[in-house]
């Protein structure tokens, strides 16, 4: 049909749908089953799903071993869900806030017979919509029949898994002169994914040459410290340290990528939050919620800068992750420039622990 939606269309439909708490088909060959994110699920929700079939509890493997739950299948974990228990146990079960105050919640039926590709989809597609990764599924003996009977979002894996796998187009929406305190003479670019996710933005200082490299930065956005002014993250002060860098410069890119959280989403950055608060370091906290260290995808960056013009960078980071994404994606990085600044008393454990875990070079 010349109007219905593609793969990717479908896939932000059902992103938008599990955070309402609306079911999506997942399918993939002869195996369909009904999933619902846990994190938004209600209990009338629950009943009804039970009058189909026995619900399976998907969970990551880095969840599951704060729950000391067998995993059988590499990255998931799945659980059968009690007929006595219910939605409380199943948000106790991905929301890791009360753990250290009721740390048993098994003994558990971890499963072991079948695939495990619907949970996973399910999960990843939880994540991709910035909700806790966990998820809620019912098999069905026929995906295309259930989808139609409910009017659901039906996602077949065999084109969906591709899709999701690969980053997203990009296209420049528009663009607009701002004169800024880095530099009288900057431009705001406004760059649109196609896969209906959030928009991203490039901030050009000056007006570098697209045949040398460009003084660059990868930012990921940080509501708390860009905007709020945190001292527990070192966010703030680097963006404003290379935008000044960059004005000092004659020119540069800053990329300001909505990736909050290490791509985990704000809601998610402050369940870690509280997690720190109880005494866990931030790849703890992101492990114990399900996530791991880092979620964010800087194929993201190196695309922008490619639709820019831009082919070599001086990247200032202090993140070797960066510097290999970048030139695996074919950006050269002729040098990496250090960004050292923001240490606080409050965040010297957190950036500690960046570069103990995650190498960052501080």
């Amino acid at each position: 049909m010349p109007l219905a939606p593609s793969i990717t269309e479908r896939l932000a439909r059902a992103r938008g749908d599990l955070r309402m708490g609306v079911p999506v088909v997942l399918c993939q060959g002869e195996e369909a089953a009904l999933a619902v994110a846990v994190e938004a699920l209600t209990e009338d929700r629950l009943a009804d799903l039970r009058c189909i079939g026995r619900p399976e509890l998907a969970l990551t493997s880095r969840r599951a071993e704060t729950l000391k739950a067998q995993v059988y299948d590499g990255d998931v974990a799945r659980l059968a869900v009690p007929d006595d228990l219910g939605v409380s146990w199943l948000r106790a079960m991905a929301d890791p806030a009360d753990d250290l105050r009721q740390p048993m919640k098994g003994p558990f039926l971890c499963l072991r017979d079948g695939g495990a590709a619907l949970h996973r989809a399910a999960i990843q597609i939880a994540k991709s919509a910035h909700l806790l990764p966990a998820a809620l599924l019912v098999p069905v003996p026929n995906g295309a029949e259930a989808a139609t009977f409910s009017n659901l979002t039906l996602i077949d894996l065999r084109e969906a898994t591709p899709a999701l796998a690969e980053a997203s187009a990009m296209h420049e929406i528009v663009s607009a002169r701002l004169p800024m305190v880095a530099s009288e003479v900057g431009r705001v670019h406004i760059f649109r994914p196609e896969n209906g996710a959030e928009e991203h933005y490039a901030i050009e200082i000056g007006q570098p040459p697209r045949d040398k490299p460009v003084l660059a930065r990868l930012h990921s956005a940080c509501f708390t410290g860009d905007v709020l002014g945190s001292l527990k993250c070192d966010c703030g002060p680097q963006l404003r340290a290379a935008l000044a860098q960059m004005g000092a410069d004659g020119g540069g890119i800053l990329l300001y990528l909505n990736q909050e959280g290490r791509g985990i989403g704000l809601a998610n950055k402050m369940r870690a939050y509280s997690l720190q608060d109880q005494g866990f370091d931030t790849v703890e906290a992101n492990h114990r919620l399900g996530f791991e260290d880092d979620e964010r995808d800087f194929r993201i960056g190196a695309s922008i800068l490619r639709r820019l013009g831009f082919s070599s960078v001086r990247l200032l980071t202090n993140n070797p992750r960066k510097i290999a994404m970048m030139e695996g994606q074919g950006i050269a990085v002729v040098e990496r420039v250090p960004l050292k600044v923001g240490e606080t008393p409050q965040n010297r454990a957190y950036l500690a622990t960046k570069a103990r875990k995650s190498g960052h070079l501080l």
